[in-house]
């Protein structure tokens, strides 16, 4: 029975050493074995089961994939002048994890090392240009903002809006800036980018009151010139009509000129028969015309006029 426990007793012994020398290491970790606090051969990269000193070495995990940085969005003035709001991220990751295990030892550390590397480097930059080349990454024409500009303020236009640096090589400037700073804490920096730019508060209300007033005067000039289309339009149309109603009046008074004609041709004709009963009958349309049912006239014997109601 004695003999039996002993032999339990180390055999608890060995797994439990044979537990402690034995680790695995994942597909996205890498492992710095340490001896009393000292690094102890190379970090261990691979994926697998590992063995190591039980109880006197510890292991040490690091990722080994890409990680993220956040910044802290911050007040920054464009080399014009113009104060916004700059939020960037980062992608970094460990590649030496003997020096990362030296100097920071963690991730929490490792991001306040980005913090204090990266967001001076943003902010050195922001500042260096202007708020054009910050947003934009190429000189294409912006066609959106062109459309209600006049055609002899285009250049000017263009040229205002010309860049020569561009977001893209900022954010690479940046980059190159930090990752020097970086390496002696064994990580790379793969990427930096701009997140968000805005402007602060206080400029934005009068950028959005300078927007809105130039979306006006757009509005105005389209205004313009459809009234002064719809004019001209107008103005074509009653000269057309004058030219139409002059034609047909000129048509109307040929053909009432014609009728006339032919029609004092007839009564000549007619009447022509009998020049006295012709005589006759214009007297009486004489005296339809001059005289009414009230009319009081005094009539002498020599009167032309109206020899026909002698008699009567």
């Amino acid at each position: 029975m004695k003999n039996r426990g002993i032999i339990l007793i180390c055999c608890i012994i060995a797994l439990l050493l044979i537990t402690g020398s034995v680790f695995i290491v994942d597909e996205t970790e890498q492992i710095v074995i340490t001896q009393f606090g000292k690094v102890v051969g190379s970090p261990i990269k691979e994926p697998g089961l590992h063995v190591k000193i039980p109880i006197i070495q510890e292991v040490n995990y690091f990722p080994k994939n890409l990680m993220q940085w956040d910044g802290n969005p911050g007040q920054i003035p464009t080399l014009d002048k113009t104060y916004i709001w700059v939020d960037t991220f980062a992608r970094w990751k460990i590649v030496d994890p003997v020096k990362f295990f030296q100097t920071v030892n963690n991730t929490v550390s490792a991001l306040a090392r980005l913090d204090d590397i990266i967001d001076p480097a943003v902010r050195n930059f922001i500042t260096s240009y202007s708020l054009i080349e910050t947003v934009r990454k190429s000189a294409r024409e912006l066609d959106t903002f062109e459309i209600g500009m006049m055609e002899n303020k285009k250049y000017e236009f263009q040229s205002s809006f010309a860049i020569k640096t561009g977001r893209e090589m900022i954010m690479k400037g940046i980059l190159e800036q930090a990752q020097p700073k970086l390496a002696q804490f064994g990580i790379e920096l793969v990427d930096v980018k701009i997140k968000r730019i805005n402007y602060v508060s206080e400029v934005r209300d009068s950028v959005y009151a300078r927007m809105i007033a130039e979306r006006k005067q757009i509005a105005e000039k389209f205004r313009s010139e459809g009234h002064g289309e719809a004019q001209k339009i107008t103005g074509e149309k009653e000269r057309d009509l004058k030219q139409i109603t002059s034609e047909a009046y000129k048509k109307a008074q040929e053909l009432q000129g014609k009728a006339d004609a032919e029609a004092t041709k007839i009564y000549a004709k007619a009447f022509g028969a009998d020049p006295a009963f012709y005589s006759f009958i214009k007297t009486l349309e004489v005296y339809n015309e001059a005289l009414g049912k009230d009319t009081s006239i005094v009539l002498s014997t020599d009167s032309e006029l109206f020899k026909y109601l002698k008699g009567y």
